[in-house]
């Protein structure tokens, strides 16, 4: 699984960089697939095509409620404040997750956002039980030192994201922090995105909540190696039509 997504990883790097145009067309496809699939796992009603009106027209959908219209938006601003951070040369800190969270819940719920939470979490349905919150700002700042100190690589990326749920250290919009802090390692390490559909949120859930409960983390490692396989044959299969196109106008 590593050596294959090395291996697409050299094989994308071999066609770059790709024209300003293409890139701008997979970011702004990312930043409505983004947005709707990470959103729509949580509960947001907003189709994939409703999405992409509210980010690109800035229109509203009628039926819908504005509160999905307004995790769209803040989540293409955390989107983009992630893009900014991941051609910094700086290392990742634990401000920076508070601060992809103040952007989350920006327009929702501006009273939590960038707050660790007061309160016990828990989630309908699971067993798992998070930290107290007197235990919150130690293990987030561990996190955070951790993350300082780690190399930008899938298997961060993706320890990352379970670290973070593990700890909830959110009231909400922990799942949507963790999947940006995610994709913020991945393109920081020059990796494409990864996209969790919510057709996958039942594997997706069931992978977190076993490496919660047993430390077993071979499933959502697979989910997520999975998906950025996927990423990478999209980022692969555009820059190959970029060069293809070129040697026909050659």
């Amino acid at each position: 699984m590593w050596e294959e997504i090395e291996a697409k990883k050299q094989e994308l790097d071999s066609k770059r960089p790709l024209a300003a145009g293409s890139l701008r067309i997979l970011d702004d496809w990312y930043d409505v697939e983004l947005t709707y699939t990470s959103n729509a796992i949580e509960g947001n009603t907003l189709t994939r095509s409703e999405t992409a009106i509210v980010l690109e027209r800035g229109l509203t959908v009628r039926g819908k409620h504005l509160k999905d219209h307004l995790e769209a938006v803040d989540h293409k601003e955390a989107l983009d404040f992630v893009r900014h951070l991941a051609i910094q040369d700086a290392s990742l800190r634990e401000v920076d997750i508070r601060d992809i969270h103040r952007l989350v819940l920006g327009r929702t719920d501006a009273k939590e956002a960038g707050r660790y939470s007061r309160f016990d979490r828990a989630i309908s349905g699971s067993t798992v039980v998070f930290p107290p919150p007197a235990d919150v700002a130690p293990l987030m700042k561990q996190f955070g030192e951790w993350l300082s100190n780690s190399p930008s690589t899938p298997e961060t990326a993706f320890e990352a994201h379970a670290r973070l749920v593990s700890i909830h250290p959110f009231t909400d919009g922990n799942g949507r922090t963790a999947r940006l802090l995610m994709n913020l390692i991945l393109i920081k390490g020059g990796y494409p995105p990864v996209i969790v559909s919510p057709e996958d949120r039942p594997d997706y859930i069931d992978a977190l909540e076993l490496r919660q409960t047993s430390g077993d983390n071979t499933a959502f490692e697979n989910l997520m190696a999975t998906q950025l396989i996927a990423s990478l044959d999209r980022y692969i299969e555009a820059a190959s039509k970029e060069i293809e196109g070129h040697g026909k106008s050659d």
